[in-house]
């Protein structure tokens, strides 16, 4: 999908899944088509932390997961990475507050991708529209093991505030959601909720994403 198009964009955020080969005792490849069936919108590959791959097997790994989201329509993001995203001919970059200039990584992808922004506060989140961000990622909306350098919880009431202080672009909220938060995160603002472990690490990979998918389909309603 393309970038800049802020409806088109607010569309595939409801269920984001972020996943690696580190988030998985399972095959990634899997994993990712069994969250595909069960109802999530958008997959971001971040290939990051103890054991993540690295060269040639990362480059596999991405195309074979570029692969199976091209063959379900399901737009396909790249954490931090630009050159790997253009590289497989990704949908986006996502990049965080420690990560690459954010309009640096907006003139490298040009319009045509997607580009997320990590944001923390209101200026933060003024400085990434002005950099180019087409969405925000907001949290730690509950505290989350499945980053070690996560900051300190905001809670959905960041969303809130973001919403608040006039931040109109799309935004999803990231951190520790689970089945018994996202509706809140949702309530509060959010256009969707992005997830790690609440996936990749369900013993029933369809069943939970099926069950989070109804949930936001609820708050949407």
């Amino acid at each position: 999908m393309r970038g800049r198009d802020s409806e088109a964009v607010r569309r595939a955020l409801p269920l984001y899944l972020v996943m690696g080969s580190v988030n998985t005792t399972r095959d990634p490849v899997e994993v990712l088509r069994q969250a595909i069936t069960g109802g999530i919108t958008l997959f971001q590959f971040r290939e990051k932390g103890t054991g993540a791959l690295t060269g040639e097997a990362r480059i596999t790994l991405a195309l074979r997961l570029r692969e199976v989201c091209s063959q379900h329509g399901i737009p396909f993001i790249v954490n931090d990475d630009v050159e790997l995203a253009v590289a497989v001919e990704a949908d986006g970059v996502h990049v965080g507050q420690d990560d690459a200039d954010a309009a640096l990584v907006r003139a490298r992808i040009g319009d045509g991708r997607m580009l997320g922004v990590s944001a923390h506060s209101a200026l933060e989140a003024r400085r990434a529209v002005q950099a180019g961000a087409d969405y925000l990622g907001v949290g730690p909306m509950y505290p989350t093991r499945s980053k070690a350098d996560a900051h300190a919880v905001l809670g959905p009431a960041g969303v809130a505030e973001l919403r608040a202080a006039g931040i109109a672009v799309p935004v999803v909220g990231i951190g520790g959601i689970t089945p018994d938060t996202a509706a809140a995160v949702m309530a509060a603002g959010a256009d969707g909720v992005a997830v790690i472990s609440a996936i990749a690490g369900a013993a029933d990979v369809h069943a939970a994403t099926a069950q989070l998918a109804a949930i936001i389909r609820r708050e949407q309603a």
